[in-house]
């Protein structure tokens, strides 16, 4: 697991952050294709639509969201919106390489996991709950934050385990980012995901750690 080169403070209690730097390597597209099949296939047969909210690790990511002051169902986060997408037919998009394996891992561990672009976060970087009035520009539109975990630097909230913002978005020229899963403690452990997210990468392998 590669550790961020800059301080990370967890205001908010019962989260894990994995962080891991992946680096864009050419080829591997033709394997991210099957991946995101394999994906998708594993989700369908593993998880029903009408049972998800009552998956043990859903349930835990939708506690953390209520204990922060955001109603899970309303704001849902970005793991269950795209389990549910997936359970409903849906295919897992073709977007970038490295939001690709994001998604991937999103789905197969049913939690929140987002990519930045390496460069664009100012340290340092703490893990909250949004102010009244909090808001930013994010992959939407306006998103207002106030209640909602997040995760902001010195410039601000760039974050969220239901969106992220525009600043930190990766772009075809992006060669480096920053992929953060948010984990419930006691449920999903950093070294799950670090396993798993190799697991995806050595059969798609389109990055590296």
């Amino acid at each position: 697991m590669a550790a961020p080169p800059f301080p990370v403070h967890l205001e908010l209690a019962g989260w894990d952050l994995y962080w891991a730097r992946l680096t864009r390597q050419a080829g591997g597209e033709e394997g991210l294709a099957d991946l995101r099949r394999e994906v998708t296939a594993r989700a369908r047969s593993t998880r029903e639509l009408e049972n998800l909210a009552a998956d043990p690790t859903v349930a835990a990511v939708r506690r953390l969201f209520k204990a922060a002051g955001c109603d899970p169902s309303r704001y849902r986060p970005s793991s269950e919106a795209l389990l549910r997408r997936v359970l409903k037919g849906e295919e897992l998009p073709a977007i970038h390489p490295l939001v690709d394996l994001n998604n991937c891992l999103s789905v197969n561990l049913a939690v929140p996991s987002c990519i930045m672009a390496e460069g664009t976060v100012v340290p340092p970087v703490v893990l909250r709950a949004g102010r009244e009035g909090e808001d930013f520009a994010s992959l939407r539109g306006p998103f207002n934050l106030t209640g909602k975990p997040l995760m902001a630097d010195a410039q601000g909230p760039f974050g969220t385990p239901i969106t992220d913002s525009q600043r930190v978005k990766v772009g075809e020229e992006t060669r480096s980012a920053w992929l953060v899963a948010y984990l419930p403690q006691g449920v999903v452990d950093p070294a799950t995901a670090e396993r798993e997210l190799a697991e995806l990468i050595a059969r798609a392998p389109v990055a590296v750690i």
